[in-house]
């Protein structure tokens, strides 16, 4: 029996397998609508057999979003635009999911294949929002420190946001903690140089991330799975790492959360990240042994072998693959053949089996 491809039960979902969609930034949204590429690109990685097909970082306000073309779920006709896309991945018997984000100051940014620079406020930018009013790299807008009335109000969209994605027929949330954006800012002293009770100590800094996930929660049906994506290391001396990482699991743990993505760094500009094949399995496997909670590797997983060997070694509960999904939409099928296990092909593409 292949552990990878053994159901895995959270709250009410069953997810049919340990093989999760990463969420992906697509850059194809309009004023935060998800389009038809959405629906082609989710629905093709559920017919592909994927387990739970998440979408990308999706921005709880205008200004929450990275780019003028991403994902966002402000309103309710974003609800209704998502609607068609989780209907059918629930069709093809995959869970449908959805990472909510605030790019906090590294947003207002072009698109990857432009460049990715800042756009300023003449070229469809905005004003990023941050912890401090420190820029995220040379040549990027000074963004706005949030005020505390301010916070009150991004919590209230992230309410709103999780509320709105039931609607629209989601059943997991993930809560995006990761990679510099707003909530990761709070958490990094190398970003968060506050000097309130949101800045300092671990306990400050923790506090208005915890916050915004317990307001999630609240307002998440408790029948179904929440999750949190962070960043286990900025892979500086000084910067965020895998004891304080742990230490948030903790305390996700008590909120409800139940399960913990484990990426890494991006807080600030030139890190250095040893990328390579499986290079973050261990944050997870910490995450999951010292915090007692359900845990996610993500991060250059590519071969199937390698995928049943970090589930079934209890290194992490699930494996979240992107590049390696963007490459081959088929890969659940195509890595089940190769563990000799079997996989729900769609009845369309029996004969191909």
């Amino acid at each position: 029996m292949s552990t990878l491809f053994s159901p895995l039960t959270m709250r009410t979902i069953t997810f049919r397998n340990r093989i999760f969609v990463s969420p992906m930034c697509q850059y194809s949204s309009h004023d935060g609508l998800p389009t038809d590429w959405h629906l082609v690109h989710l629905g093709s990685r559920a017919v592909g057999g994927a387990g739970l097909v998440m979408v990308e970082a999706t921005a709880v306000s205008p200004e929450g979003r990275i780019s003028p073309d991403d994902s966002g779920i402000w309103s309710d006709a974003h609800t209704a635009a998502f609607e068609p896309i989780t209907r059918f991945i629930r069709e093809q018997g995959a869970v449908a999911g959805i990472q909510l984000a605030h790019a906090g100051r590294k947003g207002s940014c072009s698109l990857p294949w432009l460049g990715g620079g800042p756009l300023g406020l003449d070229a469809c930018g905005w004003q990023p929002l941050a912890p401090t009013a420190t820029p995220f790299d040379t040549g990027h807008p000074v963004p706005r420190a949030l005020t505390l009335e301010e916070m009150d109000e991004v919590e209230t969209q992230f309410r709103a946001a999780a509320k709105r994605a039931f609607t629209a027929g989601f059943q997991v949330v993930e809560l995006h903690m990761a990679h510099g954006y707003l909530l990761h800012e709070f958490l990094s002293p190398l970003v968060n140089q506050r000097d309130d009770q949101y800045g300092g100590s671990l306990e400050n800094r923790l506090r208005f991330p915890l916050r915004v996930a317990k307001a999630v929660r609240e307002e998440w049906p408790s029948k179904l799975p929440f999750f949190v994506r962070i960043s286990a290391t900025d892979w500086l001396e000084g910067g965020w790492d895998i004891d304080q990482s742990v230490s948030l699991a903790r305390h996700l743990k008590e909120i409800g959360v139940d399960l913990i993505d484990c990426s890494s760094g991006f807080a600030v500009p030139n890190e250095p990240v040893p990328f390579g094949p499986g290079f973050q399995v261990p944050f997870a496997a910490r995450v999951r042994s010292e915090a007692g909670i359900a845990s996610g590797a993500v991060g250059f997983i590519t071969e199937p072998a390698q995928a049943e060997q970090i589930v079934a070694t209890g290194q992490a509960d699930v494996v979240l693959l992107g590049r390696e999904l963007l490459r081959d939409p088929y890969w659940p099928l195509h890595a089940a053949r190769a563990l000799q296990t079997e996989a729900q092909w769609p009845n369309q593409y029996l004969r191909a089996k």
